[in-house]
């Protein structure tokens, strides 16, 4: 069982206002793209980070062959229990998560 990260070319997250995330997952190729989605459900998503799955928006961009969940921040942007201000950590995370083969 590999992890995200080994199978697509990039997991990256970033910061989408003071109070959503985004996590884009560049496939590379349309192989790499159909194994993720197929394999990476939202509710996997929602369980890595503590979340409820109706809270998580996914989109699939086939063209380009990317996965993109969109979440809301646990707390606000640049309050004092932010610990990641830039949301640039949370690619990590996902990034470690195992898929199925």
């Amino acid at each position: 069982m590999a992890n995200l990260g080994e199978i697509v070319q990039k997991v990256r997250s970033k910061n989408a206002g003071p109070f959503w995330l985004t996590v884009d997952i560049f496939c590379g190729t349309p192989h790499a793209y159909e194994h993720v989605i197929a394999r990476l459900s939202s509710a996997t998503v929602a369980k890595a980070f503590g979340m409820n799955t109706q809270d998580i928006k996914r989109f699939d961009i086939a063209d380009l062959h990317v996965v993109k969940f969109s979440l809301p921040r646990p707390h606000v942007q640049g309050s004092t229990l932010d610990p990641d201000m830039h949301g640039a950590s949370w690619a990590a995370l996902l990034a470690e998560l195992p898929l199925e083969n």
